[in-house]
C-alpha cells in the first residue's frame, strides 16, 4: 500500500541565509511521499531564485509567490489551500528536520489513529551550534490545555487534513498565528506528543518569538481577540499563557 501523501508548508521571506538547508532537510527525509509547498512572501533577496532553481531538480517542490506581503499567516493559508496531501506539516525556512522525522511521526499517527500530533525538538543558535536544550511538552494536549498555553513547536506539528479541511488563519496576525491554528484544530482533536526530538529550532536575534515582553503580551492579546474572545476573556488567557509559559521553562525544557 502506498504511503499517504504529506504536504509540507514552508513560508519564505528573505530567507537566502538558511532556506536551502531547510529545504534539504525535507528532501533528505526517509519518508519520500511528500510535496513541499514553498510560499515566497515578496522577498527582496535572492531566495526566490534559489528556490526556483531547486524546484527544477525535484518535482515534489511546488513554488508559490504572493502578490503583496501577507505575512506568515497568509503564506501558510496559501500553502494549505493548495495542498494535496492527507497530512499537513509545517517547517519555517530557517529550521531543520532530522532525516527520520516524517517516517517516525506518520507511523506514530497511523498506528495510534491520531489526527493531530507534535514532537520534541532541540534548539540551535543562529550559526547552527547546539544549545544543549530539548523542548518537550504534555503527552496529550486537550482543548483545555491548548487554551492554557502553546506547548507545540510549529516545526514539529502534523495534522490530518480531513479533520479541518478549510483551516484558515487571520492574516492580520503577524505573530502567534501558529497558536491560532492549534486553537482551531483543538476543537476537532486532542494533540499527542511523540516523545523524541525530531527537529532543530533556530534561535535568531530579533525574531518575533523572542521579542520583548510588552510586544509578546500585545501579540498574545491580539491573537485571542482574533480567535473570537472578548476583551476580559482575552486578557485572562494572556495571563494564563504567561503563567504556564513560566511553568513550561521549568517542567518541559531539558538539558541534553
Amino acid at each position: 500500500m502506498e504511503k499517504p501523501l504529506v504536504s509540507v508548508i514552508m513560508p519564505n521571506w528573505n530567507g537566502e541565509k538558511f532556506i536551502i538547508d531547510s529545504i534539504q532537510s525535507v528532501l533528505n527525509q526517509t519518508y519520500q511521499n511528500f510535496e513541499l509547498l514553498i510560499i515566497d512572501d515578496c522577498s527582496s533577496d535572492s531566495s526566490p531564485k534559489m528556490i526556483q532553481e531547486l524546484e527544477k531538480t525535484d518535482s515534489r517542490i511546488r513554488y508559490f509567490s504572493t502578490s503583496h506581503n501577507v505575512g506568515p499567516a497568509g503564506a501558510r493559508n496559501l500553502g494549505i489551500q493548495n495542498s494535496k496531501g492527507e497530512y499537513i506539516a509545517f517547517l519555517d525556512g530557517d529550521d531543520l528536520w532530522l532525516d527520520d522525522k516524517l517516517e517516525k511521526q506518520i507511523t506514530f499517527m497511523s498506528q495510534n489513529h491520531y489526527d493531530f500530533t507534535y514532537t520534541e525538538y532541540k534548539t540551535i543558535a543562529e550559526d547552527g551550534t547546539p544549545t544543549g536544550k530539548t523542548i518537550t511538552g504534555p503527552s496529550m494536549i486537550t482543548r483545555r490545555k491548548m487554551l492554557r498555553y502553546c506547548y507545540l513547536g510549529c516545526l514539529t506539528v502534523i495534522y490530518k487534513k480531513s479533520i479541518f479541511p478549510n483551516l484558515e488563519i487571520p492574516t492580520d496576525l503577524r505573530s502567534r498565528n501558529d497558536y491560532a491554528m492549534w486553537i482551531q484544530l483543538s476543537q476537532k482533536a486532542n494533540c499527542y506528543l511523540l516523545k523524541t526530538p525530531l527537529a532543530l529550532y533556530r534561535i535568531r536575534e530579533g525574531s518575533t518569538s523572542h521579542s520583548g515582553l510588552v510586544k509578546l503580551i500585545k501579540s498574545q492579546y491580539k491573537m485571542w481577540r482574533y480567535s473570537g474572545y472578548g476583551k476580559i476573556r482575552a486578557m485572562y488567557h494572556v495571563l494564563c499563557n504567561m503563567f504556564f509559559g513560566t511553568l513550561k521553562k521549568v517542567v518541559y525544557k531539558k538539558k541534553n
